[in-house]
Order: C-alpha cells, then structure tokens, then sequence
C-alpha cells in the first residue's frame, strides 16, 4: 500500500502536467509546440536509432566523467581548505572570485586552451560543478563537532584513518548535499559545452533540430535530458540513502523524541 502511495504521488502531477499540455494543444495546432501524441510519435525514430550512439551516449559520458572529476576534486580539496585554517584565509577571497564566474563564460577560453574536443567538454562541467562539492564539504568539515576531535585525539587516532572515519562520516551530509546541486549544473553545462564547436552530443543536436525547423524532434531532446536528470536524481537518492543510512536513522530517532 505505502508503495502504490508512493507511485501514485510520484505520477500524479507528470500526469497531470501532459493532461493539460494535452488539452492546450488539441485545440488550435501550433508549429512551434507540437502535441503529446506527435511528440511519442517521433520520440522512438529519433532516440532508438543511431543518435542514441552518437549524441546520447557520448553526452552521458562526458557528463559523467565531469561529475566524477568535479566531485573527486572537491572532496580532496575541501578536506584540506577545511582543515588548515591557514589554507582557509590564503584560498578564500580566490575561491570567492572563481566561483562568481559564469562557467558558460569560460567556454571560448577552454576552447583556446584545450582545444575543440570532449576534454573541453569535461572541463566546463567541471568547472561548474566543482564548486558546490568543495564549498559544501569545507563547510561540513568546519562544522565536525569539537568534542569528537578531542576524543579521536585522545584516543590517538590520526592521518588518514582520522579523515576515513571521522571527518569524512561527520562531513558526509554536506557533502551529498554539494554533490545534489552539482548533478542539475553538471547536465545544464553538458548541453552548453556542445552547443559549441560540436559535431555530436544533446545539445548539437538539439540545436540541429532547431535551425532545420524539426520542431518535434527538438522537443523530444529535452524529454531526453529530463529523462536523464530524473535517472540522475533516483540513482542520487539511492546511494544516499545507503551511505546516510546512520544519519537518517539518527534523524528519525531524534524527530521521534
């Protein structure tokens, strides 16, 4: 019973959004906004075929190989800002100026500066995702309770095993929190990073549709993409729920209390 409650929560406004979509539609037709039965229409030619190996794939790939560096680096990087005070004062102020930057700004520099290809690629997502992880994990390793530093100090436990299993647990939350915000970053800048100088990918594709006037396929790629944040969105509350497992459970008991 909680799991049909569950699905029927998590259907019903989609539902109800195509419904009106729908009946907006079935009226007075309208080039630029094709209705929901053209759109499945022409949803499977266009996806299921050959674009599905040389746009959506190759998209999802550099999406995740962004994601991956930009978490991995902010991690490592806000562990040791968090830690060293006088990391913190020296990095702050340049931290604060780089992260005002429009990444879509930096796109022409990466251009000139690793050329027109898929690192390109990979490093605008970075640079926009970066951000979120290694200011969100500073935080949560500024905010570790003192009384557990004292007592992994007392008990003489430090160096990586102080960072493996109290400082990494501690900052955990934060640092999930950092990494939800750099997933929807991280798919915007996808898209923006093959607008550009690309022969393949969502974007370039979508932008294809565009300029040719095939309406319906155009808006079949953004179904892709939402599709592709949704996936990215379930895969996140799935892993967060097992490695928070303990925080969650400790939520609960103190919302009971």
């Amino acid at each position: 019973m909680k799991a049909l409650k569950t699905l029927l929560y998590g259907i019903g406004l989609p539902v109800l959004l195509v419904a009106l979509w729908w009946a907006a539609t079935s009226g007075a037709p309208n080039f630029f906004v094709p209705t929901p039965a053209t759109l499945i229409e022409k949803f499977p030619a266009t996806w299921f075929g050959d674009r599905l190996v040389s746009d959506v794939l190759p998209s999802i790939l550099r999406l995740l190989s962004g994601l991956a560096v930009a978490i991995v680096l902010g991690i490592v990087l806000g562990l040791l800002v968090g830690l060293s005070p006088v990391l913190r004062a020296l990095t702050e102020p340049v931290f604060e100026f780089f992260r005002a930057i429009p990444p879509p700004v930096l796109v022409p520099v990466l251009m000139l500066l690793v050329g027109i290809n898929d690192s390109m690629k990979v490093a605008v997502i970075v640079s926009g995702c970066v951000w979120p992880v290694l200011l969100n994990t500073i935080e949560g390793v500024r905010a570790i309770d003192p009384v557990q530093n004292e007592t992994t100090r007392s008990y003489g436990i430090t160096g990586l095993a102080r960072v493996r299993y109290q400082i990494l647990p501690s900052a955990a939350p934060q640092i999930f929190a950092g990494v939800r915000q750099c997933l929807s970053i991280g798919l915007i800048l996808m898209v923006i990073s093959e607008m550009f100088a690309s022969s393949s990918g969502l974007g370039f594709a979508i932008v294809q549709f565009q300029r040719s006037f095939a309406i319906p396929e155009m808006w079949s790629g953004i179904v892709v993409l939402g599709l592709i944040g949704v996936a990215m969105s379930l895969i996140f509350q799935w892993i967060q729920r097992i490695v928070l497992r303990w925080y969650n459970g400790l939520k609960e008991v103190e919302n009971a209390a």
